[in-house]
């Protein structure tokens, strides 16, 4: 939609062309269905969020950035509002009205939406592009933006047509894989406090001997392993070899080893002749209680007064990083985006042009281009649709 509104002109004929019943489906998914809209970071600290292929961004954010979209939104009513980690939701906290507001955006500026309306093939006969459509019908145009998504959900639409499309014309699509995924660890423990979410605790990710990622932040157990803001982020780290990858939970992330025992001290002092699974309480939400005694190798049936130095060590060292290891991503399908797509080394990072098919545009998630969970994916979509748009109007 944002490329459809760059590319409209007095002297264009702009046409989206949108499989599902509703444009911008997808948008309602993303930010837990508030629309994390985009990221306020100033561009460098932007660009360290971009692990992959973010120099070729650089172009695009210049013509189109985070103040840019805010603009564009709140000019169609949509107040918008900046929470932590400087990720810009929607005042009303509804995707809807970040999905209305470019819909109309898209649609004053004079571009045509049409609505459950797939695309069979994009071909070129001479300066023309033929797009057959699947009622059977041929469109004809002087140049043709793909901007159709990865593999990621694909009940919005996302089954992967515009990659096919690309390789048609000659394209490298780069191997797909999951990014900002789940991960399913060889623990079941997880599934036991499936719905358990941790807020203040800090995920590291271990890979081959090596630390790869460690934030605070907020992370979510599954019935398969963990999920959350932390292990999304964490994912696209490990995201090309996941299995084995080791992550720690620091339950405490505030307080060091010798300060934490100190802690549990107090609570052992307070709760006398307890057992170990009641006087833990104030430590860890309850339902952690048994798992934590259980990877520390601490009886819970055990009173503090038999509690010795060496098993206070033990949950000290438990509590500071809860370890478990991965076995694999979940499905690409589950994926927020997809890692991979059009090589960058085959598109004009000035205008998103193809290098190999003149007249011929990717933007968003088509491109080999992905970002950390805070609003920098969104982003990379608005801006290459930005320079996309304005290239395309020029033809």
């Amino acid at each position: 939609m944002v490329a459809a509104a760059f590319a409209k002109t007095e002297h264009t004929l702009v046409e989206v062309f949108d499989r599902n019943e509703k444009a911008g489906k997808k948008l309602f998914l993303t930010g837990k269905g508030r629309c994390n809209i985009t990221n306020i970071a100033p561009m460098d600290e932007f660009m360290q969020n971009i692990p992959r292929n973010p120099r070729f961004l650089y172009s695009a954010f210049g013509g189109f950035f985070n103040n840019d979209i805010i603009d564009v939104i709140e000019s169609q009513g949509v107040p918008t509002k900046v929470e932590r980690g400087g990720r810009v939701f929607p005042l009303s906290d509804k995707s809807s009205d970040v999905l209305k507001a470019l819909v109309k955006f898209t649609r004053d500026k004079g571009a045509v939406i049409n609505l459950n309306t797939r695309i069979r093939s994009v071909k070129k006969e001479g300066e023309e592009f033929l797009l057959e459509l699947w009622d059977g019908g041929i469109r004809r145009f002087d140049a043709v933006i793909i901007a159709t998504g990865g593999l990621s959900y694909p009940s919005t639409g996302s089954t992967g047509d515009g990659f096919g499309f690309a390789r048609g014309f000659g394209h490298t699509v780069t191997e797909l894989k999951p990014s900002l995924i789940s991960l399913v660890t060889e623990e079941t423990w997880p599934g036991e406090l499936a719905g358990l979410s941790l807020k203040n605790v800090t995920l590291t990710a271990v890979k081959d001997g090596a630390k790869v990622y460690s934030e605070l932040g907020e992370m979510l157990f599954t019935h398969t392993g963990v999920s959350g803001p932390l292990v999304l982020s964490a994912s696209t780290r490990i995201a090309d070899d996941p299995a084995g990858a080791t992550l720690f939970i620091d339950m405490k992330p505030a307080l060091d080893e010798k300060t934490l025992e100190a802690r549990v001290l107090r609570d052992l002092e307070t709760n006398k002749h307890k057992q170990m699974k009641n006087a833990v309480m104030g430590l860890l939400p309850s339902r952690m209680v048994p798992i934590v005694l259980m990877i520390a190798g601490i009886d819970p049936e055990k009173t503090t007064d038999t509690f010795t130095k060496a098993e206070r060590k033990k949950l000290v060292a438990a509590l500071k990083a809860i370890p478990l290891t991965v076995k694999k991503a979940s499905p690409i399908e589950e994926a927020i985006i997809t890692r991979g797509g059009v090589s960058v080394k085959e598109i004009s990072p000035k205008t998103m042009e193809s290098k190999l098919v003149p007249g011929l545009y990717f933007a968003g998630e088509m491109i080999d281009v992905d970002a950390y969970t805070g609003g920098f994916n969104l982003q990379i979509a608005y801006s290459t649709g930005a320079a996309a748009g304005k290239a395309a109007a020029a033809e």
